[in-house]
């Protein structure tokens, strides 16, 4: 049995190990040195200005407004019913057709209250009759008895007879206004100007008098109200404006928002909903071109004055962290500054900054994802930056 190990003669075995070192030795080497150039890499980066594009803070005035969604009503809605029994014989307009007040809209069977009529004016004829013969016997009789022709109690009687008979004529009178008045309603007609819903019931079948179901129903849609409800926070201050004059309420349609209803504020709730910690109020609008729909949901803007002087930059230009909002600011030696901010309301695209921001600073718009406090900027609308070195506030 040969005592020589299985990785052969001394020799060979130090050949090998030096031919496996020396590789790993000038990979370790290598790796270092791309490992440096690596770390070195991020320093040149960090160097490199990031490409940016700025607005300035501006002034100007700005509405002060409360936005909330609302809800459109009809300012006027009529559930429109018979007033009499009979036959529906004719429907004069079409559902969804705008009408007039006093418009025809419906006919019920006339003739039933057409004989009602002429035999109460029968009977009232008859009754003035008797009471003109009534008249001329007690004209007679003033004479007679007088003269002792007939006795006073005959006389009396033809007073009474008379009474009685001028009082039938007033009867007879009422009765013939009442059937006059029962043949009028079979002309059913539009008690407000609006348009028309659906029809509850075809002609030709029988209708009643103040059946509990409506012919149909009327809404007047111009104008039209909007109803919303505001934090019990803000009341205080509407109570306040809406005491200086008319607030403007501005109503956006979903899908057209660029242009909105116009109207004003025409009603302040008298009590706060517990349940919500809201107040409900009430825009009238002329509805001029019927855009506004009842049952439709608005977005409504509330503007209660106009604040002058207000620092505003693009709304992009805000950023949210995790401390709050903030902006990027370019100062003079073309560097970027985080600068946090407290902002007021957005309009337009502009938002309003309360705190953080002077007059004539300039923010970034457009590239604040690759700034960090202090990183070198290379401004893109060079025509709407400053030069470069001019003094900012």
């Amino acid at each position: 049995m040969s005592g020589r190990s299985g990785f052969g003669p001394p020799v060979l075995r130090a050949s090998f190990f030096r031919g496996l070192i020396w590789p790993l030795v000038l990979c370790w080497v290598l790796g270092a040195g791309c490992a440096e150039k690596k770390a070195e890499a991020p320093k040149g980066g960090r160097d490199r200005p990031v490409p940016v594009t700025v607005a300035p803070v501006e002034s100007m005035t700005v509405p002060v407004q409360i936005t909330a969604i609302g809800n459109v009503e009809a300012s006027s809605t009529v559930a429109v019913k018979a007033r009499v029994t009979g036959e529906l014989k004719r429907v004069h307009f079409k559902e969804g057709q705008d009408v007039a007040q006093g418009a025809l809209l419906f006919s019920v069977d006339a003739l039933p209250y057409e004989v009602e009529l002429r035999k109460a004016e029968a009977a009232l004829a008859r009754s003035q009759a008797l009471a003109k013969k009534a008249e001329e016997d007690l004209r007679r009789y003033q004479e007679l008895v007088k003269k002792d022709y007939i006795s006073r109690e005959q006389y009396d009687q033809a007073v009474t007879n008379l009474d009685a008979l001028r009082a039938q004529v007033k009867a007879d009178q009422a009765l013939v206004e009442s059937a006059r008045l029962q043949l009028e309603y079979c002309s059913i007609r539009a008690p407000i100007s609006g348009r028309t819903g659906l029809l509850q019931v075809d002609e030709g079948n029988t209708v009643r008098a103040n059946d509990e179901k409506p012919l149909v129903v009327i809404n007047r849609i111009q104008p039209v109200f909007c109803t919303f409800a505001v934090p019990e926070q803000d009341l205080a201050r509407i109570k306040r404006y809406a005491g200086q004059g008319r607030l403007k309420v501005e109503a956006r349609i979903p899908g057209a928002e660029d242009r909105p209803e116009e109207g004003t504020l025409s009603f302040i709730d008298q009590s706060i909903d517990k349940s919500t910690g809201t107040i409900r109020l009430r825009g009238v609008f002329p509805n001029r071109e019927k855009r506004l729909w009842p049952g439709q949901f608005v977005n409504l803007t509330l503007t209660l004055y106009q604040r002058p002087d207000a620092l505003v930059v693009p709304s992009q230009a805000v950023q949210t962290g995790m401390k709050g909002e903030y902006v990027f600011v370019v100062k003079a030696e073309m560097k970027a500054e985080h600068r946090p901010v407290l902002t007021g309301p957005s309009l337009n695209g502009k938002t309003v900054v309360e705190q953080g921001l002077a007059k004539g600073e300039w923010v970034v718009t457009d590239g604040q994802f690759r700034l960090f406090p202090g990183a070198k900027v290379q401004i893109k609308n060079a025509k709407a930056a400053p030069a470069k070195g001019e003094a900012r506030p």
